[in-house]
């Protein structure tokens, strides 16, 4: 079964945010066209959020790489406002760890305590259509533990917008994630 993957489409990672990705409210409408085009052939939609704690290790001030972005229950934190996300949307909160950055959805969990993975496994998912925030970083490590735990991923190329904190992360990560075997669609499906 197919299913639909957005990752951190938050308010922090939009312009005007904490840590904006460019062009990440762009990219909102192409998400709303896939999450109409899953809900209406009843496939799960999953969407994963960035929800760190105030004092973890992946802050600048406490001896991380980023600022402060995406604290729990902060409006930098919420979704998009234009995202139309499901009344059945599944959320996966992940980074509460605060000794651990928790760039994949996978290192994530539902409100119910359930792994994404144990979660996709139970719905019989094995194919995973991804779009979201940051390219080079957890959309990139999402697609790839896909990759490693069996599940068939393909990147939705007009649906993803990057950092590029360091120039050329955007298509190191590309290269990264096709080494892996994501496969890669522009338009969706």
């Amino acid at each position: 079964m197919d299913a639909l993957l957005l990752i951190d489409v938050q308010r922090d990672f939009c312009p005007g945010g904490a840590l904006a990705a460019e062009g990440g409210d762009r990219i909102v409408p192409a998400l709303n066209r896939l999450i109409a085009w899953a809900a209406g052939r009843g496939l799960p939609v999953y969407a994963s959020r960035d929800w760190h704690p105030s004092e973890t290790t992946h802050f600048q001030a406490f001896g991380g790489e980023w600022p402060p972005h995406c604290v729990q229950d902060t409006p930098g934190a919420a979704f998009h406002p234009e995202l139309r996300l499901p009344p059945g949307a599944i959320v996966i909160s992940k980074g509460g760890d605060p000794r651990k950055p928790g760039y994949s959805a996978f290192d994530g969990h539902t409100s119910d305590g359930r792994t994404l993975l144990d979660d996709l496994a139970a719905r019989r998912v094995d194919h995973l259509y991804v779009g979201g925030i940051a390219t080079d970083y957890c959309v990139k490590a999402s697609a790839i533990d896909a990759r490693r735990a069996g599940l068939a991923v393909t990147v939705l190329t007009d649906a993803v917008a990057g950092i590029d904190a360091h120039p050329g992360d955007i298509e190191r990560a590309l290269e990264e994630m096709a080494k892996a075997g994501v496969e890669f669609d522009r338009g969706g499906s």
